[in-house]
C-alpha cells in the first residue's frame, strides 16, 4: 500500500503541483481513506520528502541505464535531456520551481545531492567528449562543469513552465556544447539539432 500511496501521490503531484494536491485529493483518488495515509506517512512533507527520493534515485537510474548505451558524449547529453522530457511531460509547473517556493527545506535536501551527482556526470561527460575528440582538450574542465551547472539549475529554479523550462535546458546545452566542441564535435551537434527538430 505504501508504494501505491508513493505511486498515485507522485502521478498528482507531477500533473498538478506539490502545493495544490492535498492528503484528501490522494485518498480520493485512491479511494481509501486519509487515515490509511497517515498510517505510513505522518503529515504531507514527510510524503513529499519521500517521493522527491524516488524521483531521484529513478532519475539517475536511468542517466546510468543511458550511459551504459555508450553514445558519444554529445549524443548522451540530448538523450538525457530527451529522458527528462519524457519523464516529466504531464507536469505543467516545474517541480523544482514549486519546491523552492512551497518546501525550501525539502528542496535544499534535493539540491545538496544533486550537486554531487550531478557535477561528477557531467565532469565525466566532458572528459569523455574530450577522449573522443568532440570536445577541445585545452578546456579548463572543473570552470566549464560550474558553468553549465549553474546555467542549468538557475533555469530549473527560476522558470515557473516546465515546457518553458525543458526548451530553455536544451538551449543551454547547445550554448554549452558550441562553447567546448571541436569542428568534428560541432558537425555532431548539427546532427543532434536535426534529430530533435524530426521529433
Amino acid at each position: 500500500m505504501r508504494e501505491k500511496i508513493m505511486s498515485k501521490a507522485s502521478d498528482l503531484f507531477m500533473k498538478l503541483g506539490f502545493k495544490s494536491v492535498t492528503m484528501d485529493d490522494i485518498a480520493g483518488e485512491m479511494c481509501i481513506s486519509k487515515k490509511t495515509i497517515y498510517k505510513f506517512f505522518s503529515n504531507k512533507e514527510i510524503l513529499i520528502e519521500e517521493i522527491t527520493d524516488m524521483i531521484h534515485s529513478e532519475i539517475h537510474e536511468i542517466v546510468d541505464q543511458i550511459i551504459d548505451q555508450d553514445y558519444n558524449a554529445i549524443e548522451e547529453n540530448y538523450q538525457i535531456r530527451k529522458m527528462f522530457k519524457e519523464m516529466f511531460k504531464s507536469a505543467d509547473t516545474s517541480p523544482v520551481y514549486q519546491l523552492k517556493k512551497h518546501y525550501p527545506s525539502i528542496f535544499e535536501k534535493v539540491m545538496a545531492k544533486e550537486i554531487n551527482e550531478c557535477n561528477t556526470l557531467f565532469k565525466n561527460n566532458i572528459e569523455k567528449g574530450i577522449a573522443q575528440g568532440l570536445y577541445r582538450k585545452e578546456i579548463p574542465v572543473e570552470t566549464f562543469v560550474k558553468f553549465y551547472y549553474n546555467l542549468i539549475f538557475s533555469i530549473k529554479e527560476q522558470t515557473v513552465s516546465e515546457k518553458e523550462g525543458q526548451q530553455l535546458e536544451l538551449q543551454i546545452l547547445e550554448y554549452h556544447t558550441r562553447a567546448i566542441a571541436t569542428p568534428v564535435g560541432i558537425a555532431e551537434l548539427e546532427k543532434q539539432l536535426l534529430n530533435i527538430e524530426k521529433q
